[in-house]
């Protein structure tokens, strides 16, 4: 599908070893973006799970990689990849956490029902490691806490204390300033540990 012509492209950073597989997908490679969704798929599902819950994964997953293929041409190859990449999972995130919030003011309480869901949910996705009740039950507490907190402070929260991304990279993905970002992960962080020790977890 990317036969296209690559002329006055900027030389790819030595930095980031996608860059390489971008260039082989545009030159029509046809194995190359199966190629950057086996390396990356993980990483988004992981973010997404953590943004929107267990409902309907698979399809975001789906429409991350979907969004990133038709919009590969356009990738400016002088950032990186993976960061370009999380930018579109959390624009499919708020997507469907707005999609959710329409549901909700028709009182279709979905985030209740998959909460409630969360414990075999998790073993099943877990496969091998089935984690034991502590872990399943601070899991589900990690799970309701992130759920109140705004759309802003709960990404900054996933994408730096949970998938532990550099704070400039996070500000590139949601198009704030570093201030910005350091501002959202304190207010996240204290209202994640008032939320936990109000349910008895000890810090």
């Amino acid at each position: 599908m990317f036969k296209t012509v690559i002329t006055n492209i900027e030389e790819p950073s030595l930095s980031d070893p996608d860059l390489s597989i971008v260039q082989a997908c545009l030159q029509g490679d046809p194995h190359g973006f199966k190629k950057l969704y086996q390396r990356h798929q993980q990483k988004v599902r992981s973010t997404l799970y953590q943004l929107c819950g267990t409902d309907g994964l698979d399809d975001l997953v789906q429409d991350v990689f979907l969004r990133a293929w038709k919009g590969l041409p356009k990738f400016r190859q002088s950032s990186q990849f993976s960061t370009w990449l999380y930018r579109i999972a959390f624009n499919v995130a708020s997507d469907r956490r707005k999609a959710l919030a329409k549901m909700r003011s028709r009182n279709i309480n979905v985030e209740d029902e998959q909460l409630a869901n969360f414990a075999d949910e998790a073993i099943a996705r877990d496969g091998d490691s089935q984690p034991n009740l502590t872990q399943m039950h601070y899991q589900d507490l990690m799970q309701r806490g992130l759920a109140k907190l705004s759309e802003d402070h709960r990404a900054v929260l996933v994408l730096h204390d949970l998938e532990e991304l550099p704070q400039k990279d996070i500000a590139e993905i949601l198009s704030i300033p570093v201030g910005t970002v350091k501002s959202r992960l304190f207010h996240a962080r204290s209202a994640i540990k008032k939320f936990l020790e109000a349910q008895g977890v000890e810090l």
